[in-house]
Formats: structure tokens, sequence, C-alpha cells
């Protein structure tokens, strides 16, 4: 963790700039690679391997050899009511991204993943995605998994872009955006974020909010840190047709039961139907649409048709087998994969006062929702 981050850190019930830094050690680099931020009120937040972490209750780790090794005093804390929830679905997150470190870092990742970036933001091309970020000044991203897209970020806004993330993939981020001095890395949980409100003037959460134990809550925690004028970026499952939600709930009430390892097993089967599917590259007309299936009239790429109707079964010739595999994981393993609908999404935003909000159609599977907070 760099020095400077500790200005804009301000756990809940703290005032801002109330914390104090204690350095146990640094890193040849400079950064704090163990140590303490002190509150006023005497509650204390361990640093360690670079990463302050805010979890408290159930989420939060073990600290007892960390405050006998520092003579800190041992400190209760709890969580909100939903956290237990939440444990459960950090065990997928955890796993998945200290397997796949390297995520969205190699060219071929990237060509695809910020491609998609520029359909959810409705963006034309790869310059328009970049001074998108050019004139941000204080950003965060909420899951950001191996870190790619906050590095992205973080090399092309003038300001600061802070990373949290519940599970161990805080420490993949940190690892993979550490030589950049304008990119900070927290572990925390979303719905106590440790900001000011009304802080960033851009907040995104890509593919988080629907493995939280309540989207809508998910949403209004993060809507409160964006500065008015501000936008915020979400993206969470959209509400599929009969089949396919049969289907998902079939395999993931099996699925959620089995450990990582077993579930990366038992999705092969799935990744092989996406990749047979993908290769035959056959495609169906359709002269009349199925209502009750919401599945349109007109011509479909057969993988594709069954991926957005039937079942998970994903395959991108831009990742190799494990990364493809690790997707469908991402799907049917966690806790949490709520699916919205985007009346749903609207009546959310019309309670919160938002005025200017739009869904672009990135994926017939999700919901991408860009908005402006009123000033």
């Amino acid at each position: 963790m760099r020095t400077s981050a500790v200005p804009h850190l301000c756990p809940v019930g703290l005032e801002p700039r109330t914390l104090r830094l204690e350095v146990f050690a640094r890193d040849a680099d400079g950064q704090v690679k163990e140590g303490v931020l002190h509150g006023p009120d005497g509650r204390w937040y361990p640093i360690i391997d670079g990463v302050p972490c805010f979890l408290t209750g159930i989420l939060q780790p073990d600290f007892t050899e960390f405050a006998k090794r520092h003579d800190l005093p041992l400190q209760e804390t709890t969580a909100h009511n939903a956290a237990e929830e939440q444990a459960k679905t950090n065990t997928t997150f955890s796993d998945k991204w200290r397997r796949f470190k390297n995520y969205g870092l190699e060219p071929k990742h990237q060509k695809f993943l910020l491609g998609w970036y520029c359909e959810k933001f409705g963006l034309n091309d790869l310059d328009e995605l970049t001074k998108f970020h050019a004139r941000r000044h204080r950003i965060l991203e909420c899951g950001p998994g191996s870190g790619f897209n906050s590095r992205f970020m973080a090399e092309h806004c003038p300001g600061t872009v802070f990373a949290l993330d519940v599970s161990d993939a805080a420490f993949t981020t940190f690892e993979n955006t550490r030589d950049l001095e304008n990119c900070f890395v927290v572990q925390a949980d979303l719905m106590e974020a440790p900001f000011p409100d009304d802080y960033f003037d851009f907040v995104i959460a890509d593919g988080v909010l629907h493995h939280t134990p309540d989207t809508r809550a998910a949403v209004e925690a993060l809507f409160r840190k964006v500065a008015p004028g501000g936008e915020f970026f979400f993206y969470i499952y959209k509400k599929m047709g009969a089949a396919r939600v049969f289907t998902d709930d079939h395999i993931r009430e099996s699925f959620m039961k089995l450990s990582p390892e077993e579930c990366y097993k038992a999705c092969e089967g799935l990744t092989e139907l996406g990749r047979e599917l993908s290769r035959l590259d056959a495609k169906v007309t359709l002269k009349k649409p199925i209502p009750e299936l919401e599945i349109p009239a007109g011509t479909h790429n057969v993988q594709r048709l069954l991926y957005y109707n039937f079942v998970k079964c994903f395959w991108n010739e831009a990742f190799d087998y494990d990364t493809n595999n690790m997707v469908n994981f991402d799907w049917y393993h966690p806790h949490n994969a709520w699916q919205h609908t985007e009346d749903e999404v609207g009546e959310w935003l019309e309670t919160l006062g938002v005025s200017e909000w739009c869904i672009n159609d990135a994926n017939p599977n999700g919901l991408s929702v860009l908005l402006t907070k009123p000033e």
C-alpha cells in the first residue's frame, strides 16, 4: 500500500482523514508491506502483503497472530446481517482469482474484454474508451478480479483508482497493479466501503452486485459513494427465459455444494459442449419467435442459441480451455447469483432519484446500466 492512499480511506463510523498509519515493514519500492491503520476510536485495520483489510465479523480473517506480533489489542467486530451469505460466495471468488491471476492481462483477452466494455458503456471503440476514463479524477472499482480493468483505468486517467474486493482477489489485483502510483487496493465489503460518501466521479461494479446477498441494497450502497454529477456503471445478470432459468437452478443446486476443485471438474462437460458447438459454427433460422422461451425470430448461431436460452456452455477462442471452463464455473458455483429485469432496475433508480440513465444492449444475458447521479 502506498502511503498516499491513507487520506482517502474512511471506515464506516469515522470521519475522513482521521486514520493514523503505523508501518512495520516496507517493500523495496517503498510500499507498506505490513502495517496498521489506527482509528481515533481505538479500532485498528491491518495491512498485510500490501493490502489494508477493513473486513468485519464473519468476513474478517483471523488476525490473532498479527495482533500478537505487533502488540495490538484483540478486537471483536460485527458485520451486517447478510455477511454470512456473502462469506459463502467468497469461497468461490477467492479460489477463482488465486487460479486465474493473468485473466484479462493477455493481449487476446484484452481485445475481447475491452471491446466488451465499449459495448457496455455505449462507446464505439477503444479510443472512446480511453477518453471515457481520461476525464476521471477519482475512480472506485468493486470486484476487480485480476485487476486488469483497474490497471487499464489507472493508465488512462489523470487521477486515482481504488480497487475494492471482499475476497482474496484483492491480493491478486495488488500484485498486478503495484507498479502504478495512482492505483490502490483495499480488501473490504462493498456494503461497508471505507470511503466517504459522495466521493468518486466514477464507480464501476462489473458482474459483481448480483453476487451479493441483495443486489438492490448493493446498488444503493455504492450509489452513496458516487459524487453528485458523477457516473455509476453496474452490470448484473438479466432474468432469462423459462428454460434457461430451470436449467440454471437445477445445475446450481448441485454445483454449489461442491468444493471449487470439484466444481471445475463438473463444469468440463458444459465447456466441451460449448467448444464443440462453437467450432461447428452452425446456424439456424427461425421464421417465428418462441415468446414463452423469449427466443426471437431470425438467424441464430446454434451455440449462442443454446447458451442464451437453455444452458451456460460458454466458449470463446480468445481464451484457453481452463479459462473458458472458469467462466462456466463462475456462473454455477457462487452461492449468490441473482437475476433481474429492466423494470426492477428502473424502480431502484427511480427510488434513488436518478433521471439520467441507460441500459446498453451489450449482452442478452445481462443488463449494462450507466447512470449519472443528480447534482
